[in-house]
């Protein structure tokens, strides 16, 4: 498992679109949005909360296609699916490979992103904590929806159609979390939320994945 994972984690780098492009798409967002919206502090702190959750979600969306798409091209995948660890397995180092790359650079760089946005300085840490909790669901998803386009020729639109609508919960949730503590309110509710569902997906998502592999192999 450890092999696979760093397996991974180096075609994500030698490949590109994950982490250098994710990273800069983020940023992008944050830059732009004030351009669109205008500069007055009010309305940014106001909106920032959203605009930086879904900046982060539309960064890790980018490179979801490549999770099993480069492993089907060369064969790797029919290889990983008759061998003796478990497909489900595979489907979860995938997925943490995903987030390493993806997830985790946009939790650690989303604090400085947010001063471009001009969120109150209160909603950092809720920023950090709903970000760190919420992308590992949006990578273990994205790799569900990935396994069930395995082998569709520019799948990647049909990615997107198929995920957006489930990473809707999470992105709610997270952001909720980022307002509520910007502004000081009570967020447990939010924040309660958010951890069950990365780990209902975690938990559950990586079967359905692996089922979805070995349907689309046959």
């Amino acid at each position: 498992m450890t092999a696979l994972l760093i397996r991974d984690l180096r075609l994500a780098m030698r490949a590109g679109g994950g982490f250098g492009l994710g990273l800069a798409f983020f940023l992008l967002v944050a830059v732009l949005v004030p351009l669109g919206v205008g500069p007055e502090a009010a309305t940014l702190g106001r909106i920032a909360p959203g605009i930086l959750w879904v900046g982060a979600l539309l960064a890790c969306l980018l490179s979801l296609d490549r999770i099993f798409a480069l492993d089907y091209e060369d064969g790797s995948l029919e290889l990983l699916a008759a061998a003796p660890i478990p497909l489900e397995g595979v489907v979860a180092v995938k997925a943490l490979a995903h987030w390493l790359v993806t997830g985790l650079p946009l939790t650690l760089v989303a604090p400085g992103l947010a001063l471009l946005l001009n969120l109150p300085a209160q909603g950092y840490g809720w920023l950090v904590l709903s970000l760190a909790l919420g992308t590992p669901a949006l990578s273990v998803i994205g790799a569900f929806g990935a396994a069930l386009v395995v082998g569709v020729k520019r799948g990647g639109l049909l990615l997107s159609l198929l995920v957006l609508p489930l990473y809707v919960p999470t992105l709610i949730f997270g952001a909720e979390v980022v307002k509520r503590g910007a502004a000081g309110l009570e967020v447990g509710a939010p924040l309660a939320l958010l951890a069950a569902i990365t780990m209902g997906a975690v938990a559950l998502l990586p079967f359905a994945a692996a089922a979805a592999v070995r349907v689309n192999l046959r």
